[in-house]
């Protein structure tokens, strides 16, 4: 085992310690291969942080196989996770294990998402498309507004 080069060793003994041999790799068992959920749910772009992804499966907001879940839970493949997200739930099946950040083409191959889950988020966006025509208008309504919605309501003037 090299040591590690000290403050004042030379040139020589750096460069020696740069170019050490990269570590084996270690075989792993099916009991080894598992990956906590609050960095898998990072990995998978759920969350922007670690620690959001973290307080959300704290807070009841992430279910794994219908079992609330603390974020040290170690994650399988074939898990079924409910994401609540502020702007879309999530019904997701854990197809591979990361603990890194990636691609956003890579995200794509960690989970397979429902086709129910898929349709409901995009009911759910359209319908927050479709705000109240009048959600812009703040205050009392002006003389003329007030007399059109008058008419609308059949009111007399």
């Amino acid at each position: 085992m090299r040591q590690r080069p000290r403050f004042g060793d030379s040139e020589k003994s750096l460069r020696q310690a740069h170019s050490a041999a990269p570590c084996e790799s270690v075989a792993m068992n099916s009991d080894d291969d598992r990956t906590r959920i609050d960095r898998w749910l990072w990995a998978a772009r759920f969350f922007r942080t670690r620690s959001i992804a973290a307080d959300a499966v704290e807070s009841g907001k992430v279910m794994v196989n219908s079992v609330r879940v603390k974020p040290a839970r170690a994650l399988k493949i074939g898990d079924e996770l409910r994401v609540r997200t502020p702007g879309a739930e999530y019904v997701v099946f854990v197809q591979q294990l990361s603990i890194r950040r990636g691609s956003a083409a890579n995200e794509a191959k960690l989970f397979t998402e429902t086709e129910d889950s898929r349709r409901r988020r995009e009911e759910a966006q359209l319908s927050r498309s479709d705000s109240h025509p009048g959600a812009h208008v703040v205050g009392r309504p002006t003389k003329r507004t007030r007399r059109l919605i008058q008419r609308l309501r059949g009111e007399p003037p």
